[in-house]
């Protein structure tokens, strides 16, 4: 699948002001509604090859989160998965967007599942879920040493002697063995991490992992009983959160959907684009098709 250079991928994305912080979004298409939340340590640019042909189908919209790639980086801010949430809102209601579905990875499912648990009190906005690699439950989510040098005491000396060989030692370990990333995508996840010193709230952004823990049975509960359709595709041989999270998922969750992705690691959008955006499409799909069944028996 042909992707989008960050320097084509950058000029295409506008600005809008969030609590008097600026960021950056893209949007794209025409259709219902699909809004990408990207992971932690890297930005919206990871879409970057499913952009185009989720774009065929859908109005697609996605953001740099507060703290992430080419938006605002304030030093001084109180970042949070709760305040992420408010900005993902934030960017819909400025859209115009009422209603939406969501394709969350990483950092981004939990700020999905945040999500979820505003839907299900009310008002509704969700029309669909699909989760890919992500910390869906605390117990089974398994950080890195660099997460976990960053969450330590001296996190902010850690975050201060990030570099592109640290962060290219740390994807490697979470990538798959036949999917590693190239040199390029490396370079290109270094300059979003990097850019407005990025690097140097590094620290800040990670307390996400603590905040997971806090809010587990919240978004445990939304995932059981909301009305929703989720699905998760996931990379099977990721360490963070591939096999073990999706026993889990399958445990705790009626119903469960799930495509494993076999030989993938933490980042199937950027490993296996393509297997993604079928299992995805197959899902959408899917719940077309039941809303044609329900609208016949409906009519009759």
């Amino acid at each position: 699948m042909t992707g989008i250079a960050l320097e084509d991928w950058l000029v295409r994305s506008r600005t809008f002001d969030y609590r008097g912080q600026t960021i950056r979004y893209w949007t794209s298409g025409q259709g219902e509604p699909l809004l990408l939340i990207h992971g932690y340590p890297t930005a919206a640019w990871d879409w970057h090859y499913l952009w185009q042909p989720l774009a065929e189908r859908y109005q697609v919209i996605a953001c740099d989160m507060i703290g992430f790639g080419h938006s605002a980086k304030p030093q001084e801010y109180a970042y949070s998965l709760q305040d992420q949430a408010d900005l993902q809102l934030a960017l819909l209601d400025y859209l115009g967007v009422r209603r939406c579905h969501v394709l969350a990875h990483d950092y981004g499912d939990s700020v999905a599942q945040e999500l979820l648990a505003r839907d299900h009190e009310g008002p509704q906005r969700l029309d669909s879920m699909c989760f890919l690699n992500g910390g869906l439950f605390p117990e089974t989510h398994h950080p890195v040493l660099l997460q976990k040098l960053l969450l330590s005491p001296l996190g902010f000396f850690f975050a201060r002697m990030s570099s592109r060989p640290r962060l290219a030692k740390s994807l490697r370990e979470v990538f798959g063995a036949g999917t590693q990333p190239s040199d390029e995508e490396l370079d290109t996840f270094w300059q979003l991490i990097a850019h407005d010193n990025g690097q140097a709230i590094m620290h800040k952004l990670i307390r996400y992992i603590p905040e997971r823990r806090v809010y587990r049975e919240r978004w445990v509960n939304a995932m059981q009983q909301t009305n929703v359709p989720m699905r998760v595709i996931d990379g099977a041989d990721d360490p963070v959160s591939g096999a073990l999270m999706v026993a889990r998922y399958r445990e705790l969750v009626p119903e469960a959907d799930v495509v494993m992705l076999e030989d993938i690691g933490h980042y199937p959008q950027i490993e296996a684009p393509a297997a993604v955006l079928d299992a995805y499409l197959q899902f959408r799909d899917k719940l077309q098709a039941a809303s044609r069944q329900q609208r016949v028996a409906q009519a009759g």
